[in-house]
């Protein structure tokens, strides 16, 4: 395939050549003989994004969302590779169903999945021997879906990742508090979770930090040599004091402002999706969620760049190179020859509305519906081959 006429992230138009799943050349005028040539027109490309948490409901819940249609909103929000979590039914807490989740998205084919694994067995809260066994290619493990509520469990699930070499991805919550007073069980997690992560040496990647105390606790920790990472979400990001639900919750103002600042001093090392479909009938009863696949690129270029003043070349970072650095994705998140052809287009400049009935998840509970945004994915390229492009 030859892209021609691409705006790069440094702002010089390119034409790129990509063959064998690779970027094989970057330069002016090159050849098109015997290549499908798509036009790029002077919009902008940017290495494809990859999403550290998200879920996609299989097994179990299907009617959710299940992997061919959460692996179109990937491709269709610009996304190439996803990082799955396990809440789901049964909870995956092993190799087996893993693998059998990975190699469907692999079939499927519009973008690779990574399927974490649970901290406890079955989310059972105590379990712990599941994770001794795990073979080479599974290293993230969570409690996002139930967390770790004893601190005697968490200190073992961390002293044993410490020794296979396992990353820990907490749900910050303690759920003996959050039901009166979530911001204090965010906090409360994130500052036993960072201690014992600097304890044991193991791997400690935070999810959705929501809060300022919990960015500033973070902050601290890194400033310390603690070898910790951490996401922020569009939606905690865009909103402020709505009531639509999302575990955790949408926070006030003077969190969002704490959670920019974070991501201009680097405490905040990526944009994550925590794409959460549910039926409208779940919704109705309170599920805890958003889909964001189709979504999170414009809502952080709208947000962070054009009203932030964000560079375009750190948001996509954000959304690419350090997610690619902390799954330890050799090849991917950078526009350069020899890179894995993993490649956005993006419409910058002429605004569009959201439209939840136009999204490819099989679920609808977009709190976005109705905006307008900037930063409209066009295209979406995946090992050299086009998985996406706007009607």
């Amino acid at each position: 395939m030859l892209i021609r006429g691409a705006k790069l992230e440094n702002g010089q138009t390119a034409d790129l050549l990509l063959r064998q799943g690779k970027i094989a050349a970057i330069g002016l005028e090159l050849p098109a003989e015997g290549e499908e040539v798509l036009e790029a027109g002077g919009r902008t490309l940017l290495p494809g994004f990859i999403d550290l948490h998200c879920h996609w409901r299989t097994p179990g819940f299907e009617y959710k969302e299940d992997i061919a249609t959460g692996s179109a909103a990937a491709a269709a929000g610009g996304y190439t590779f996803v990082n799955l979590m396990p809440n789901t039914k049964p909870v995956c807490s092993g190799a087996g169903q893993a693998h059998a989740v990975m190699a469907e998205a692999a079939r499927v084919g519009l973008v690779e999945a990574n399927q974490t694994v649970s901290i406890t067995e079955q989310f059972d809260g105590h379990t712990l021997d599941h994770l001794k066994t795990l073979p080479e290619d599974l290293k993230f493990i969570t409690e996002d879906g139930k967390g770790v509520q004893s601190g005697e469990v968490m200190a073992k699930a961390f002293a044993i990742a410490a020794q296979r070499g396992l990353t820990i991805m907490s749900h910050a919550e303690d759920m003996d508090i959050s039901p009166w007073d979530y911001r204090l069980a965010e906090n409360l997690e994130t500052v036993r979770n960072l201690h014992l992560c600097e304890y044991y040496g193991a791997r400690l990647h935070l999810c959705h930090v929501s809060t300022r105390e919990a960015a500033a606790a973070i902050g601290r920790a890194k400033r310390r040599g603690v070898p910790v990472t951490c996401e922020g979400t569009p939606h905690h990001l865009w909103f402020a004091g709505t009531e639509y639900r999302v575990n955790p919750p949408i926070r006030e103002a003077a969190d969002v402002a704490a959670l920019v600042e974070a991501i201009r001093d680097g405490t905040v090392d990526a944009i994550a999706t925590d794409h959460a479909p549910h039926s409208d009938e779940d919704k109705a009863k309170g599920a805890a969620g958003m889909v964001g696949l189709e979504t999170a690129f414009a809502v952080c270029y709208t947000k962070l760049c054009r009203q932030e003043g964000l560079e375009l070349y750190y948001l996509s970072a954000l959304m690419s190179r350090f997610p690619a650095a902390i799954l330890g994705l050799a090849g991917k998140g950078r526009v350069e020859v020899g890179a894995d052809a993993d490649l956005t287009l993006v419409e910058l400049d002429t605004p569009f509305t959201v439209d939840r009935e136009a999204l490819h998840s099989k679920s609808r509970n977009c709190p976005y519906h109705g905006l307008t945004l900037y930063g409209r994915v066009d295209a979406t390229i995946k090992g050299g081959r086009l998985t996406y492009r706007r009607k």
